[in-house]
């Protein structure tokens, strides 16, 4: 005869985690200790400046626009080889940092060279 597991319920999955009866949340030292990201220059994230010279990348902020790109497999491990090289540096970055940072780095070059920039020359000879 096969033992049935016992699997937790609903209930126990998805506790409030607030008390229903006076709306006080756990104690600071039951609760678990959050992480936030933050943006590398908080003045900027405060207050609205007039871009001046070249636009920096987000940085670690919350994102919330999602944007879905699909690369070849040698196109990916070269986004972890240089992950890995800048991890040789002192600088550990997950790959949507390294790609917004590289972004960036077109963009600017774009908006500064016109038509001599990197970006246009590659993609005038495709």
């Amino acid at each position: 005869m096969a033992r049935r597991v016992s699997m937790p319920a609903a209930d126990d999955l998805f506790r409030p985690t607030t008390d229903p009866t006076t709306g006080a949340q756990p104690a600071p030292e039951q609760r678990p200790r959050r992480v936030r990201a933050v943006a590398d220059d908080a003045e900027v994230a405060v207050e609205v400046v007039e871009p001046t010279g070249p636009k920096r990348p987000s940085g670690r902020v919350r994102h919330d626009e999602k944007m879905t790109v699909y690369v070849t497999a040698d196109e990916l491990l070269d986004i972890e080889h240089a992950r890995l090289t800048l991890r040789r540096h002192g600088l550990a970055v997950d790959r949507g940092r390294l790609v917004r940072e590289a972004l960036a780095l077109v963009l600017a070059d774009l908006e500064t060279q016109g038509a001599d920039s990197a970006l246009v020359q590659r993609l005038l000879d495709e």
